[in-house]
């Protein structure tokens, strides 16, 4: 790893004197005008003795080295209005503009930052979503959702009725890195999956890389969602909120210092429980079931080279039967960020991040109380740099290390209980990584995107550690004391995506990516869970690596009004993680001992139209694809389908603005049931019936599909107070989707099953009230 670094940073040195030109640079910031945020993916485009662009960076940030000369510069971004600039460029010149909203376009949810660039990026694989129009996407119970809205894209799927995970291009929901503001999320869900921790008021930027993800990232396989909280409002205060049904929200943000600092706080909590004190069933009554977030963060700006930024995310769920059960559990974050402008080439972020996950169930009866706590903790230190070199080549390189703490569980009791308390050992590990990416433009027709990153884990005592052989016996047994290192791995991760654009309207692009992931989660579950368990590398458990390749035809037509794009991807992945038939994962000392390790393929086809303007616009996307794993103890180490794996998915989004007050909404979604193992046959064992299961995943459940309606309508503009009204209908024609099935002997003929279907939600209506002044 030093050796990498040192070649790292005398890399940046080289090119630094080997590029060094007389050309001066123009760079600056750019913000939207009536609140002072940065704007992220703002076009800047230059036209004179060169043609040539950028886009803003996270933090609002371009710069562009030229040739001396007189050139018009071009300043957009979608939904605001455009700044063209005359400029004799005869020095390095700064300049830092205000760009106003415009009324004038009506942007679709899913928006590239210029209107091509989903044809000229080089990345492959990548897609925005538009925090402003997810009001327009009708959810469940009315609540905005941006992880709902992700599940819409084309590969890209919803886990299941009433989940916040999704799998990505064959991955399971663990594989996906999810950062608000850099800090890992562990789990992005409320009640039980029914809502995400995201809170869409607190959020300003959401991207999501399925494939081909940038150097930056690691530690994970499948994908990244990269979300990033509002800043604050440099220019006044202003309150925003909305009370539902079941959920209220507020917001407030304004200036410690006008132009200089400012801060923003946003909460949201459910009151469902309220309604369980009406209730003529006082087993009901003393319920508890409700969530509540809380985000918040602040900037200051110290000069025009320095920039602070401190936020955090906490939210809690709790569960409670009267006084007999308690379960809750939740995420906290918290990121100190310090932008530096070395020069007009070369940008730094240096990000302190923590992160904590955690829950907490409690048994309340007396003879059999017990307590158990489980959590995952981060550390982390981050350093970026991003340099210019021309108007055609940028550099990113950077370093990172975690520190991570899983205490897996420990299970507690009091006064007379029966239950023994257990402490499954803590474990702790250190993840470090140094990366290099460089996006080039080699012509006109060609760009590409290049780099690496070297990775590292190491296991740390103190704790004893056993080494286990493939029938899950004892091979090896060592105790180490505390910081002393167990076990380490090294992988490098080649990355490359490059574009060749057949015109302005037309490319083709091609992809290569590694990943590596040392956290890996445990469920005993088809669907994610509060009390599903991380772990971590260890003498058994190695890394898992994925390589993927994709290749796909983008196009724009009509005005760049329509988009199209057509990928296919096969990704291959090593020491995959199942677990033995019987598994309890609680308060197990030797859980290692039945994990089962094997291979896992993903392949598929991505179709996705859009329609991005005018009064009706929104999108279709189709899936076809495959997902399989294989393992020597499972199936007789034949290829069997993987939970996830769905050979069609369609989605089918439609928005139309009747007028300035009135908004309608539709969304379709159709899907192949997921893979799953019924029993082949059964047998009688004394009184008892044992159902017989041969083939894991040989099964498939009923096919999934929903329609949903919405309609906005906006009240009367005023300069103080705006607000509007949300309407919905989940699950029109009322389907009843399977959530899970379960077999049970026929009460009436012992020699019949019954296959019991358990649904979530029938159709369900909803309505909000939203304001801001």
């Amino acid at each position: 790893m030093k050796r990498f670094l040192t070649l790292l940073f005398l890399l940046f040195f080289v090119l630094n004197f080997a590029f060094a030109q007389k050309n001066p640079v123009l760079n600056g910031v750019l913000k939207d005008a009536l609140t002072g945020e940065t704007l992220i993916g703002a076009s800047v485009k230059v036209s004179g003795p060169v043609i040539n662009g950028t886009i803003t960076n996270a933090y609002g940030f371009y710069s562009l080295s030229l040739p001396l000369g007189t050139y018009q510069v071009t300043f957009s971004y979608v939904g605001y209005q455009t700044i063209v600039k005359e400029l004799e460029l005869k020095a390095d010149t700064q300049i830092n503009l205000d760009l106003s909203s415009s009324n004038e376009l009506a942007e679709v949810v899913v928006n590239a930052v210029k209107k091509n660039d989903n044809v000229s990026n080089p990345q492959m694989g990548v897609q925005k979503l538009d925090v402003k129009e997810l009001r327009n996407i009708p959810v469940l119970f009315g609540e905005r959702d941006i992880l709902k809205t992700l599940q819409l894209l084309p590969g890209i799927k919803s886990a299941g009725e009433g989940n916040s995970g999704f799998y990505v291009r064959g991955g399971s929901t663990d594989q996906n890195l999810i950062l608000l503001d850099e800090a890992p999320v562990y789990n992005a869900s409320h009640l039980l999956g029914f809502f995400s921790t995201f809170n869409s008021d607190a959020i300003k930027d959401v991207t999501v890389y399925k494939g081909g993800m940038p150097a930056q990232y690691g530690g994970r396989l499948s994908s990244v969602l990269d979300i990033k909280m509002n800043d604050g409002n440099k220019k006044d205060y202003t309150f925003e909120g909305g009370i539902g049904l079941i959920s209220s929200r507020l917001k407030i943000e304004g200036p410690f210092k006008k132009d200089k600092s400012s801060f923003m706080i946003s909460g949201r909590r459910t009151y469902a429980d309220a309604f369980l004190a009406f209730s003529p069933d006082s087993s009901i009554k003393n319920n508890t079931l409700y969530f509540y977030d809380l985000n918040a963060k602040a900037n200051y700006q110290i000069d025009d080279k320095n920039v602070l930024y401190l936020s955090g995310y906490f939210g809690r769920d709790k569960l409670g039967l009267g006084n007999t059960f308690g379960f809750e559990w939740g995420n906290a974050t918290g990121t100190l960020r310090w932008n530096h402008l070395f020069s007009n080439r070369l940008f730094s972020n240096t990000s302190l991040i923590y992160s904590n996950y955690n829950y907490v169930i409690e048994n309340l009866l007396e003879d059999n109380n017990f307590k158990v706590n489980s959590s995952i903790r981060d550390f982390n230190l981050k350093q970026d740099f991003q340099y210019a070199v021309n108007s055609n080549h940028e550099i990113r390189f950077g370093v990172n290390a975690i520190h991570h703490t899983i205490a897996p569980g420990k299970l507690t009791s009091s006064g007379n209980s029966s239950v023994n308390e257990t402490t499954v050992q803590n474990r702790k590990g250190v993840e470090l990584a140094a990366y290099f990416s460089d996006e080039w433009k080699l012509s006109d027709q060609i760009n590409i995107v290049y780099g690496t990153r070297l990775s590292t884990f190491t296991l740390f005592g103190p704790g004893d550690f056993k080494t286990y052989d493939a029938d899950g016996n004892i091979t090896d047994s060592k105790t180490y004391s505390s910081n002393e290192a167990v076990k380490s791995y090294l992988n490098l991760e080649p990355r490359v995506s490059a574009s060749f654009q057949l015109n302005d309207a037309k490319a083709i692009k091609a992809s290569y990516t590694r990943n590596t992931q040392n956290l890996h989660l445990m469920s005993n579950s088809t669907a994610t869970s509060p009390t599903d368990l991380y772990i971590m590398n260890s003498n058994n458990i190695k890394p898992e690596i994925a390589d993927q390749v994709a290749t796909g035809y983008f196009t724009n037509f009509k005005n760049d009004t329509y988009e199209f794009s057509a990928e296919v991807y096969y990704k291959w992945m090593q020491n995959q993680i199942e677990y033995r038939n019987g598994t309890d994962l609680r308060g197990n000392q030797n859980v290692e001992a039945d994990l089962l390790y094997g291979d896992g393929r993903a392949y598929g086809l991505e179709l996705f139209l859009k329609k991005r303007f005018g009064d009706f616009n929104g999108w279709i996307g189709y899936t076809l694809a495959k997902t399989e794993r294989k393992f020597n103890q499972i199936n007789e180490g034949k290829w069997f389908d993987a939970k996830q794996d769905r050979t069609h998915d369609i989605s089918l989004v439609g928005i139309y603005k009747a007028s300035t007050r009135w908004t309608f909404s539709s969304t379709f979604v159709y899907s192949t049931g997921n893979a799953v193992t019924f029993p082949s046959g059964k047998y009688q064992l004394g009184s008892s019936t044992v159902f017989y299961y041969t083939e894991k995943n040989a099964y498939r459940a009923p096919d999934y599909h929903r329609l949903d309606l919405s309609a906005t309508l906006e009240g009367k503009v005023g300069k103080k107070y705006q607000s509007s009204w949300s309407f919905g209908i989940y699950n029109v024609y009322n389907r009843k989707n399977a959530f899970s099935i379960d077999f049970r002997e026929d009460p009436e003929n012992a020699n019949k099953t019954q296959a019991v279907r358990t649904t979530l939600f029938g159709i369900i209506p909803s309505v909000t009230w939203n304001f801001k002044f």
